[in-house]
């Protein structure tokens, strides 16, 4: 597996090691990076089929934000599609890849290998488990100004509020093991972002364009799941309140955002992305006074819905300050 320590400009395949990484030695003495050409066969299974899986990694000062959990989606995404990974070996590459980039975006997506089998099949042996894996380092900023301390001591980024809206778009129900996987069939999600620019570009929309952060999402079953590109956590008006807080001054304090009041988000044992920020924010409440509870949001629930937020391993957390209901009614929510 390529271990260098050079980023790359654009896609690079670490596994296999062969000349579909075409070195273009054409670069100005301000461009000392070399720039390269990436080819893929049409035969890879990832674009035929989209048979495997993906995931992003923020790089702030050469870290890999939340390492621990990308390498548990490698090892967990890696046995429920049956590929054949070194999940040691390929975060030991990526930090250095990191190291390199100081602060970005790592993009990592793993395909099947080409298989001599026509169709769908795959070889049930050794070699059907073989993949590819590419990368693509992207250098942008991914911190933001205000920085919310989980009850772990860890930082997380929270971002301005925004406004979000359900979405008439649905996402697929799949069966285990594919639920809950970031896998390489996203076209549910693709079409549902498509919706959501729309609205934005609508001009009598134009008032809540300008704070339209994300779009709720649900799944063939009506379950709301997730947003078009994040997870999504909620509280509900009946949900208890610490004796210290009140629910006037609750979302005042950036703090205590997270540890007051009873935290719920959807199961994606049907639907969805389990996503590492989901994840991270499950294990960071988990001793406390309000574990977050796994739990379904109906229809019916959207009216009593008092704090909303969408989060993912990028952005942190993204604080909604008002859901447009598909009827058309606007459920406000404290500001935090």
């Amino acid at each position: 597996m390529t271990d260098t320590t050079s980023v790359p400009n654009g896609w690079v395949c670490l596994y296999p090691q062969d000349d579909r990484v075409i070195e273009d030695n054409s670069v100005t003495e301000d461009n000392r990076s070399t720039s390269q050409t990436v080819t893929m066969s049409l035969d890879n299974r990832g674009l035929a089929y989209a048979d495997g899986f993906f995931t992003t990694m923020g790089i702030i000062d050469g870290l890999i934000l939340w390492s621990d959990y990308h390498y548990q989606r490698l090892v967990s995404h890696a046995k429920a599609l049956q590929l054949n990974i070194s999940s040691e070996e390929l975060l030991a590459v990526l930090q250095l890849y990191a190291q390199q980039l100081e602060q970005g975006m790592l993009k990592l997506v793993v395909s099947r290998a080409a298989q001599n089998v026509r169709g769908y099949g795959y070889t049930p042996s050794a070699d059907g488990s073989d993949c590819e894996i590419w990368l693509k380092a992207t250098a942008m900023r991914v911190s933001t100004a205000l920085q919310l301390s989980l009850p772990d001591g860890n930082l997380v980024p929270i971002q301005p509020n925004a406004s979000a809206i359900c979405l008439a778009s649905q996402i697929a129900c799949l069966p285990p093991p594919l639920a809950g996987l970031k896998s390489l069939n996203r076209l549910d999600n693709v079409l549902a972002s498509g919706e959501l620019q729309r609205i934005k570009a609508e001009p009598l929309a134009s008032k809540l364009a300008s704070t339209l952060g994300e779009g709720l999402l649900r799944d063939m079953s009506g379950q709301w799941v997730e947003g078009t590109m994040s997870n999504v956590f909620y509280q509900l008006a009946e949900a208890p309140l610490s004796e210290s807080k009140t629910a006037s001054s609750v979302h005042k304090d950036n703090e205590n955002y997270l540890t007051t009041g009873q935290w719920y988000t959807p199961s994606m044992a049907q639907s969805g992305v389990a996503g590492v920020m989901r994840q991270v924010i499950i294990d960071a409440l988990s001793t406390t006074q309000y574990p977050v509870i796994i739990r379904s949001l109906q229809d019916e629930d959207l009216p009593k819905v008092t704090q909303l937020f969408f989060c993912n391993a990028l952005r942190g957390i993204m604080p909604m300050s008002s859901l447009t209901l598909l009827s058309g009614d606007v459920v406000d929510f404290e500001s935090v």
